[in-house]
């Protein structure tokens, strides 16, 4: 049975003028014949040049279709499509039959134009949960009020541009504290100080201790500029941080991830056994468990809708490349890397590297990743930036071959192999092995 409090419909929104509701209705249905126009074309699945006719002719229809809605946003640099699935799918199973009311931009597509064309294609669902990148994350609050806030990470990414990460701490912080009292409830991540900078200006903040192991982007304060301090993982109070020359700090938890284990704020011990990989999905999964029982979804329905999330987006898929079989992991900037190199077993591995718009034109971050880990496997560098990453293996004395040819570089292999690769030849990747 769907709780009570997740029964509750939205409130019901002003109503739009005759005018007003003609020019949205105009822009959905030319935005409709956009879409499925692209998918006939196979130029892609048409959310976003759906979004993009849309708002062209209605720039208001963002505005409009957010309206009336329980709206949840997700955002951080790594992990927002994985948890919002995650988050989704808790709450579809929290809702059960009525499980239609709920409506989420499911292919990733989190820039105006992708958030539009979500909602525009379910105007009936009263419960939004909605990936957003991390520059519309202050738009949306304004435009959608929403009920939650949920604030993953932060991290090098794209720095072409997001350029420094503060200024887009500094945007959060801001719409935070403009909204005051009527703001999102925010479930932030504690181990990230400048995630725990921007979040304290939330009226209500539910921290989730993630165990994070990307640290290379936190070692100045946020507040003041001076050097954060981290304790030992064997210390009393693990992973605890603080500055040297203010008050900002890690605050105490509501919710723990510990080791394959998430501990609720009462002290039970739930065990997530998710269906995609990595310590990381973990932190991720704890993060849509807490924003789950904040909207009215008990832990055990959460965990249950969790567990049936397998390749979200095509993260983790196996596709068929010819007469090998891969398995998929996308990883864009130093942390995503981090955290999926250990993951990725297979004896054969190919490194995909792209540097188009959508993955950041500014590779250098190749030199801080570890890739000396990978000594003594068999490695393959692909896609049109692998001769920068064949430099950086070089280095790190990673025995390797060059196949700038995403086909060939995926040809021939007769075990299983685990590619790791940035967005663009991720995508590709996506429909030459089927997953698209």
């Amino acid at each position: 049975m769907p709780s009570a409090e997740l029964t509750r419909r939205a409130t019901t929104p002003p109503p739009l003028s005759p005018l007003s509701r003609l020019r949205l209705n105009t822009a959905v249905a030319a935005g409709a014949l956009a879409a499925t126009a692209s998918r006939l074309a196979r130029r892609g699945s048409g959310a976003s040049i759906r979004g993009q006719v849309m708002q062209r002719i209605d720039p208001a229809s963002l505005s409009k279709l957010l309206q009336g809605r329980r709206t949840t946003v997700v955002s951080g640099t790594n992990g927002k499509t994985t948890t919002t699935h995650l988050l989704s799918a808790a709450v579809r199973s929290g809702l059960g039959a009525e499980a239609r009311r709920l409506v989420t931009n499911a292919d990733g597509a989190n820039l105006h134009n992708g958030i539009a064309s979500a909602l525009s294609r379910a105007p009936r669902a009263d419960i939004a949960i909605l990936e957003t990148d991390e520059r519309v994350v202050a738009d949306i609050v304004q435009l959608g009020r929403p009920e939650l806030l949920v604030l993953l990470n932060f991290s090098r990414d794209q720095l072409d541009r997001h350029h420094e990460i503060k200024s887009l701490g500094s945007a959060w912080r801001a719409t935070l504290e403009r909204a005051g009292a009527s703001g999102p409830v925010v479930v932030a991540n504690a181990e990230e100080p400048l995630i725990v900078w921007a979040a304290r200006k939330a009226h209500e903040v539910v921290w989730v201790d993630t165990e994070s192991v990307w640290h290379a982007d936190s070692v100045l304060c946020p507040e003041c500029g001076s050097a954060l301090e981290r304790t030992d993982p064997t210390d009393e109070i693990p992973g605890y941080w603080h500055c040297t020359g203010c008050d900002l700090a890690k605050p105490p938890t509501s919710w723990r991830v510990q080791g394959d284990t998430i501990i609720g704020p009462d002290g039970t011990v739930w065990e997530p056994k998710l269906r995609v990989p990595g310590a990381f999905n973990v932190s991720n999964a704890a993060c849509a468990l807490a924003a789950a029982v904040q909207l009215g979804v008990t832990p055990e329905q959460a965990i249950t809708g969790m567990r049936t999330v397998t390749s979200p987006a095509g993260r983790f898929a196996t596709g068929r490349f010819g007469t090998t079989n891969a398995r998929l992991l996308l990883a864009k900037n130093p942390a995503g890397w981090t955290e999926s190199l250990p993951i990725a077993d297979a004896e054969t591995l190919v490194l995909a590297i792209d540097a188009a718009a959508a993955d950041g034109r500014d590779v250098s971050w190749l030199w801080d990743v570890d890739f000396e880990q990978l000594a003594g496997r068999t490695v393959v560098a692909t896609g049109p930036r692998a001769q920068d990453l064949a430099v950086r293996l070089t280095y790190a004395e990673v025995d390797h071959t060059v196949e700038p040819d995403l086909a060939k570089a995926m040809a021939g292999h007769d075990k299983p192999i685990d590619v790791i690769t940035t967005y663009t030849p991720f995508q590709k990747l996506r429909k030459m092995g089927g997953l698209a």
